[in-house]
């Protein structure tokens, strides 16, 4: 199979997948297309293991996806992410947002990794330790279109509502270059052998710093273009847009910076001074609605991929077992990330109740996650166990947390309506 193939492979389960699950399994978006794509795991085993000279496996394991998740899949969707974050509409909420999605994925990655590092080494899988933490870090990454779709069916206050669209916004940002930067500190141990903590700080000084620079640069860049042309010419701001995300990443790469820092401050940049307070500016809403279509284009791919991921994976059951704890440890760090933030915030700030139960059991893990497991150089160590069990995290948070999820929005939209009617009698 060729690229050509592959993509318009892909393409066409993305479309089936939603036509079937919008007008058949009306299910949440999210559910219904990852119910999708373990039916699809499942029929692309079965009709391996029946027609094997068709060699399904092969086709999809002899394409190296790395380059296109790392080069354009993660920098488009980080670039449509971050032009959906308005700062002004975040107001007050926008410390406690900072806070919850900063520190939250430095707690997460931490507990995580170091949690990981030891149940595998005592299975007797172990891998280095920064693995482990890139691992930590990729898994942190929530999914936003997912959180935000279902907190809209819901009475929650205003308050949380911002704090919960906003921190998974910013989260999932945050974790990957996280993620990227650890995967350079571990390709930068490996090359020189020896490596002290002043070549991790450099490393990681470089990355943020120069990726910060580059991506204010091309921000400002962007924006300045994006005010001469007039709003109605939509294909050339599409253009526009589209030319700063590709050679940002390009011009990243290749100063040895974060590519995926400098998609997301030109997103940034462009998303909160290309709008004003009433809607758009220099930026024309049909640019907001293009990258919105093409986010959601490429998180239904994603699902897809997951699907033929079953393929490319390592069907191991010690893997799959370790995932399974995996899952319990994740959810537990994510419930660590929210609570020590929260707590430290609430001697001067007040949350609302169940604020740290809607965050922590809200946050489900979507396509960037494996989009950047995907990403990963063949030889990068501890990838095979990394795949499954970013696999298997992945699947449980959708159908488990997902379809839990709507159960607490409900306790919390009840308990919130009781307390109202107790304070007007």
């Amino acid at each position: 199979m060729k690229i050509f193939d592959i993509i318009s492979l892909l393409i066409f389960c993305s479309g089936l997948f939603i036509f079937i699950n919008t007008f058949f399994l009306k299910l949440p978006s999210s559910i219904g297309l990852m119910v999708l794509a373990l039916i699809l795991s499942l029929g692309v085993l079965t009709f391996s293991i029946l027609f094997p000279e068709y060699h399904l496996a092969q086709h999809v394991k002899q394409y190296d996806f790395t380059d296109v998740m790392y080069r354009f899949v993660l920098s488009v969707m980080l670039f449509a992410t971050a032009l959906k974050i308005d700062f002004r509409k975040l107001g007050n909420q926008l410390i406690p947002v900072l806070m919850l999605s900063f520190f939250g994925v430095l707690i997460s990655t931490f507990v995580i990794g170091t949690i990981m590092f030891f149940l595998l080494d005592f299975t007797g899988n172990g891998i280095s330790f920064i693995s482990c933490l890139v691992f930590g870090a990729l898994i942190s990454s929530t999914d936003p279109i997912a959180i935000t779709k279902t907190i809209r069916q819901y009475d929650l206050s205003k308050k949380l509502e911002t704090k919960i669209s906003g921190e998974s916004l910013l989260n999932g940002g945050i974790a990957i270059v996280l993620a990227y930067s650890l995967v350079n500190v571990q390709q930068e141990a490996i090359s020189q052998g020896m490596f002290t903590t002043w070549d991790v700080s450099f490393i990681f000084l470089r990355d943020i710093i120069g990726g910060l620079v580059v991506g204010v640069l091309f921000g400002w860049l962007g924006f300045k273009l994006l005010k001469l042309i007039d709003n109605d010419v939509v294909e050339a701001e599409v253009l526009i847009t589209l030319a700063l995300v590709m050679m940002g990443s390009y011009l990243g790469d290749s100063l040895s910076v974060s590519s995926m820092m400098v998609a997301i401050l030109t997103g940034l940049i462009i998303g909160n001074y290309g709008r004003s307070e009433t809607g758009e500016s220099a930026v024309g809403e049909y640019v907001y609605k293009f990258w919105r279509l093409i986010e959601e284009t490429l998180a239904a791919m994603l699902f897809v991929l997951i699907g033929f991921e079953m393929l490319v994976i390592p069907l191991r059951l010690d893997y799959f077992a370790i995932g399974f704890f995996a899952v319990v440890v994740v959810i537990f760090a994510r419930w660590l990330s929210v609570f020590i933030p929260i707590k430290l915030m609430s001697k001067r700030r007040t949350f609302d109740q169940g604020t740290i139960s809607v965050l922590s059991w809200g946050a489900i893990r979507g396509g960037l996650p494996v989009a950047f497991t995907l990403s990963l150089a063949p030889g990068f160590e501890g990838k095979e166990i990394i795949v499954t069990l970013t696999y298997v995290v992945v699947v449980c948070s959708i159908l488990y947390q997902g379809l839990s999820t709507t159960t607490l929005m409900k306790q919390y939209e009840s308990n919130n309506s009781r307390k109202s009617k107790l304070s007007s009698a």
